[in-house]
């Protein structure tokens, strides 16, 4: 339940330097990323920092990664901007209450999950949903962005609404802002691929703020970020309470439903690649108590992410002692060089958003998934314009949904691949795949690719007896292979016998075989023994084939 009792006992002196450098440097990237997030988010500057701050403590103490990086994230700010609004109704304070409240309630979430051993439950949003998840919510992100990197009001509720209004508005655009936000992404995106790893976004962010105070782009038009407050976070409860806020506790769902299933993918990539073991479970208790300290410090929902994890481990990091490290100089920021920060243009931190999110919009990879399965392509499609259409909330789960029933669709109609002997040998693959497969004359073998279930049953009846008419009069033996069936419910079980009784009338024999320890119980128990002879684990479908091809059917 304590990491740190197990990695500080073991700590040794020089890996102190590296941990330091890397937290100073997420600090560094951090520091640019949370305002800009805080914007998303539509919450004041100082509070996207808390998330760094206080959420990086919560999951150093209880985390089970070395590198994971906890802070604010791109579909986390944009599911709040587009959820808390309404929740608010305009009020700023009850919009910012209402945002600590979900940390509080993200928290929650995380100790019942984590309680009931709940951390399961993520397989259902698979990588191919965040796939398609991705890519339409950098696509919504970038379009609140727009705005702001060209100077115009922009405005709208959703994707299109949005993309309509900035172009509607693209005669108002102020060429200052325009040059400005062009030249940082240029400058983010040159600087990324030179000096990977490093802290490019404080470079632009500071040279921005250079050249804003010693020039007069602020009084030609160019909106900066303007005061933020200083001092660390105060500590407290939220005015308000979930029972006070319709929609908190279906917001607060699908922030941990997102956050965990991104934390915990990120996480296992950098646990992969150095060779450490990670408890999936533990990462509820560690997404809980960095969402708990942020909601106690007034902040806002948080959760692991790639980008700066990946900055984390890229600075040195070899414990979670990096992200306290990034916290204290967090800290310092706030208690002595906000003031530095006033004149940052808000077209900057449009432009780091925008590069940020552009990573999340893998066109390669949906292409590939378009050549290599055309039903998982299927489902990133659905995640991409149901995020789109409907948001970052609704999108995700409906997504989730989505995939659930299309792979209950595929189980419900399984591959029944008929057998022939491979030449020369005594094994028997599909036909279908391989024609030079040796049919067996007078036998039809058959091998259902999946478990026999009460909703897949009639599927698998249907295919058999529509081969079996379709041998014609011949066929005097059928044998089913049960090796590819972990598991057999009561209906398929009873389908079994089903056709059993209706190859009989054929005068026809069934037999099965290669059926596993649990199925062949309740074969048993059902009294199919008795029916289509031994079912056990010595005999193979060679076995029946040589030595029962030549009998008449059981009675």
């Amino acid at each position: 339940m304590f990491p740190p009792a197990a990695w500080l006992r073991a700590y040794p002196a020089k890996w102190l330097p590296r941990d330091l450098v890397a937290g100073v440097t997420l600090a560094a990237y951090g520091v640019p990323v949370s305002l800009a997030y805080a914007g998303l988010a539509g919450l004041p500057p100082q509070v996207g920092i808390y998330g760094y701050l206080l959420g990086g403590i919560g999951y150093a103490l209880f985390g089970s990664s070395r590198h994971l990086s906890v802070g604010p994230t791109s579909a986390i700010s944009l599911m709040l901007a587009g959820t808390v609004s309404q929740m608010a109704g305009g009020d700023a304070v009850r919009y910012g209450q209402i945002a600590t409240l979900a940390a509080l309630v993200v928290g929650g979430l995380c100790v019942v999950a984590w309680l009931l051993r709940l951390s399961s439950l993520t397989s259902f949003v698979s990588e191919t949903i965040l796939l398609g998840f991705k890519a339409g919510a950098g696509l919504t992100i970038a379009t609140t962005q727009l705005s702001g990197l060209l100077g115009v009001p922009g405005g709208g509720h959703d994707f299109f609404e949005r993309v309509y209004r900035v172009a509607t508005q693209l005669g108002e655009v102020k060429p200052v802002a325009a040059l400005v936000g062009l030249s940082a992404i240029a400058l983010l995106v040159l600087g990324g691929r030179l000096l990977p790893g490093r802290p490019v976004a404080l470079a632009v962010v500071v040279l921005s703020i250079v050249v804003v105070s010693s020039t007069s782009l602020a009084e030609r038009g160019l909106a900066t970020v303007g005061e933020v407050p200083g001092g660390l976070p105060g500590f407290g409860l939220p005015g308000l309470r979930v029972r006070d806020v319709d929609g908190i506790l279906p917001l607060a769902f699908g922030i941990v439903l997102l956050g965990y299933v991104e934390g915990i993918s990120a996480a296992r990539a950098f646990a992969e690649k150095h060779g450490y073991p990670l408890d999936a479970r533990q990462e509820l208790l560690g997404l809980a108590a960095a969402n708990l300290a942020v909601g106690f410090g007034g902040g806002y929902p948080v959760a692991g992410g790639l980008s700066q994890s990946a900055v984390n481990e890229k600075g040195g990091a070899r414990t979670p002692l990096s992200l306290v490290l990034a916290s204290a100089t967090l800290a310092i920021c706030l208690l002595f060089l906000t003031g530095l920060v006033a004149n940052l243009p808000k077209a900057v931190l449009a432009a780091i958003v925008l590069v940020a999110v552009s990573g999340l919009i893998k066109v390669r990879e949906i292409l590939r998934l378009r050549r290599v399965s055309r039903m998982e392509f299927r489902v990133a499609m659905v995640a991409l314009v149901a995020v789109l259409l409907l948001g970052i909330l609704k999108g995700i789960l409906l997504a989730a949904i989505a995939s659930v029933l299309l792979l209950l669709h595929k189980a419900a109609r399984p591959h029944v691949a008929f057998l022939g002997r491979i030449p020369g040998t005594r094994r028997f693959s599909d036909r279908e795949r391989n024609p030079e497969n040796e049919p067996v004359p007078g036998a039809l073998l058959f091998r259902v690719e999946s478990s026999l279930l009460y909703f897949n049953v009639e599927h698998v009846a249907a295919a058999v007896l529509e081969r079996v008419r379709a041998e014609g009069g011949a066929l005097r033996l059928v044998v089913g292979d049960l090796s590819a069936s972990p598991y057999v419910d009561l209906a398929g079980a009873r389908m079994l016998e089903g056709m059993h009784e209706e190859l009989a009338k054929r005068g026809i024999a069934l037999r099965l075989v290669e059926a596993r320890s649990g199925v062949r119980d309740l074969l048993r128990a059902e009294g199919l023994e008795e029916r289509v002879g031994r079912i056990d684990r010595f005999e193979s479908v060679a076995d029946v084939v040589e030595g029962e091809a030549d009998r008449g059917p059981r009675p």
